[in-house]
């Protein structure tokens, strides 16, 4: 049953992650490095997040505390303990890991929407903690002049140097998030995302595996904070807003959830017609919406998914027919 997920991906998955590679490094010199380089911040955001909805089928409500309390972390503890960015980044990934363990003692063992319920509340208390805590977040003013510092001796104050770091880390993350996937552990999520209580029955901890996976999605989306205030400079509380949660399930069907690139594709959709609507409309929400709501409609596996989905029918029919 899970022996077969342990194959390599079909061949257009990989000619698809080749060309968003290629496309990934030129991106800073078609688009300004800024919008960029949160293409990049968002897409990480968005890959850790479907691997929990896309692969394991738990829906969180409240992954910003991760995204945005890591961000936090991160900018708080440049500023205040003067650590390196690497090992910043690192800090804020460790926070969101423990975060994540506690949320995910106190909701793994409920489903639907009382997960997604649960997970919305704690989020919410993380967001007033941000409130309560304003000399060390600036409150409604938020985390102010955090330096970038450097990358392992790359200096990170140029935007489009900043960029490439990010792309690497984020090339690196992907890369292992699609390890994971593809592995036995990732075929036990899938069984559990179809069935739980079959992969139950047959002898799996499924409690286990949803909580290694929710620790797993924390970290990503907490490297992807931690990136985020060290390029922009600063962080609010927008970060660890409900919305800032909402936006990265759109993103993710968007894209596709349970493929692996949909949400890199899903989010750089979302950033860059957000970018031109707030030029162009006065209502950008309101576009932003309705479009959601027609790609949805048109591509109800994303994006991604259905592009896959109907040459994987096409395939099929062509075997059929030879």
């Amino acid at each position: 049953m899970l022996s077969s997920g342990q194959a390599n991906p079909s061949g257009k998955a990989d000619y698809l992650g080749l060309g968003l590679l290629i496309l990934g490094l030129a991106l800073p010199w078609i688009l300004y490095p800024v919008l960029a380089t949160n293409i990049i911040v968002w897409a990480l955001f968005a890959v850790g997040f479907n691997l929990l909805l896309g692969y394991t089928g738990l829906l969180s409500f409240g992954h910003a505390m991760f995204f945005g309390g890591a961000s936090y972390i991160t900018g708080i503890v440049i500023l205040h303990a003067h650590l390196p960015t690497p090992l910043a980044l690192l800090v804020g990934v460790a926070f969101s890991v423990v975060l994540a363990y506690i949320v995910g003692v106190l909701s793994i063992r409920t489903q639907g929407i009382y997960f997604a319920m649960i997970t919305l509340a704690i989020a919410q208390v993380v967001y007033f903690a941000v409130t309560v805590f304003i000399g060390w977040t600036g409150g409604e003013n938020g985390l102010q002049g955090v330096p970038r510092g450097t990358f392992f001796g790359i200096p990170l104050e140029n935007d489009r140097m900043m960029y490439y770091a990010w792309l690497l880390i984020a090339i690196i993350v992907v890369a292992f998030v699609k390890r994971v996937i593809h592995s036995p552990f990732g075929q036990v999520l899938k069984a559990i995302r179809e069935n739980e209580q079959r992969a139950r029955s047959l002898g799996y901890n499924v409690d286990h595996y949803k909580l290694m996976a929710f620790i797993l999605s924390a970290a990503v989306s907490g490297l992807a904070g931690g990136m985020l205030v060290v390029h922009q400079h600063f962080t609010v509380m927008d970060s660890v807003d409900w919305r800032t949660s909402g936006e990265v399930v759109m993103m993710t069907l968007l894209g596709g959830m349970g493929t692996v690139y949909g949400p890199v594709i899903g989010a750089a959709f979302y950033l860059l017609l957000s970018d031109r609507l707030a030029v162009l409309v006065n209502a950008p929400g309101v576009v932003i919406g309705s479009i959601f709501v027609l790609t949805i409609l048109l591509f109800r596996r994303g994006i991604v998914g259905e592009i896959i989905g109907r040459l994987d029918a096409r395939r099929a029919r062509g075997s059929q027919e030879a």
